[in-house]
């Protein structure tokens, strides 16, 4: 089964790929011929596409390899490091746009050969929906996130090429001059939003930043369920690729030996590995009562007792 979704995701990923090849080529022409703006915002933008897939899946590979002796943690930061290379890419983009767009409203100019430039982007629209409806059926399938990422994005790309063919329309047949480079600029700043929003993701993997309180606040609740527990402290989390990782101290019975002890933490973890599979657990036992953090790592996380029988009885 694993592997016949890993073929299902290779196969949306390959179609990703082959439908920017396409349209790069198809709007590369259009571009050329047209003379428009808007068309070379979503030229450099098809043309992000197909970087961004490939280097996305180059990244998601390496994240994919086992951990090794110079990498106990895994690899899965390579995907943070593709979102970065990526994000630069696509504000490289954005500003050459935005350029373009300021030099043409001064110099001033018109497109030409719209027609041709309109059909391009009706091929793309076509070829995004058939892309977008075999997205869907195998994010159905396999739920990837990778997928999912991508299929959102192409998403956006119907809007960016409707856009175009409304510039197009509007400059050449209703003669509104100024509209073509005001359309690369908006095709830009969306660029550039979107560069932004792509980047806090990564930087936040590559900085460890913390789980969601949310996410946080219902890992110590079902760790809270086990009676031996006496009180948790200096809880850490992070995610590197599609890994999560935690550690924290727990304190325990004083009198309890190593062996119990070693068998209420096996207990917690597998109650944790049932609510959050995949992750990577780390164990501290501590006598109760042992302080021997600082900071906000001494408080302990855990409810209050009768916070804690009342969840249990629920």
């Amino acid at each position: 089964m694993d592997q016949h979704f890993a073929r299902l995701n290779r196969s949306a990923a390959y179609a990703s790929i082959g439908v920017a090849l396409l349209l790069v080529g198809l709007k590369a022409w259009a571009a050329w011929s047209t003379g428009s703006t808007a068309m070379l915002g979503s030229l450099a933008d098809t043309a992000l596409d197909l970087i961004a897939s490939l280097v996305t899946l180059i990244g998601v590979h390496i994240a994919a390899q086992p951990r090794d002796d110079q990498h106990r943690f895994g690899h899965g930061k390579a995907e943070a490091l593709a979102a970065i290379f990526q994000v630069t890419l696509i504000s490289v983009s954005a500003l050459g746009l935005a350029a373009r767009a300021v030099e043409q409203l001064v110099v001033g100019g018109r497109t030409e050969a719209a027609e041709g430039g309109i059909a391009v982007s009706i091929v793309a629209l076509v070829a995004t929906l058939g892309l977008l409806a075999w997205q869907r059926h195998v994010i159905r399938r396999t739920r990837s996130l990778a997928i999912e990422t991508d299929h959102v994005h192409y998403q956006s790309d119907l809007l960016l090429n409707l856009a175009v063919i409304a510039a197009l329309a509007l400059d050449h047949y209703l003669g509104l001059a100024g509209v073509d480079p005001l359309f690369g600029l908006a095709i830009a700043a969306w660029l550039g939003w979107g560069a932004w929003q792509a980047s806090h993701r990564a930087i936040d993997e590559l900085m460890d930043k913390e789980w969601p309180e949310e996410k946080r606040a219902r890992f110590v609740a079902v760790a809270a369920r086990h009676p031996e527990l006496k009180g948790m402290h200096d809880l850490r989390t992070r995610t590197s690729g599609n890994r999560d990782f935690v550690q924290f101290h727990v304190w325990v019975d004083p009198q309890m030996s190593i062996r119990d002890a070693h068998k209420v933490m096996d207990e917690i973890e597998a109650r944790l590995r049932v609510e959050f599979p995949g992750v990577e657990i780390l164990i501290h036992p501590d006598p109760e009562g042992l302080i021997d953090e600082a900071g906000l790592a001494a408080e302990d996380v855990l409810p209050q007792q009768d916070d804690r029988q009342e969840h249990g009885r629920t």
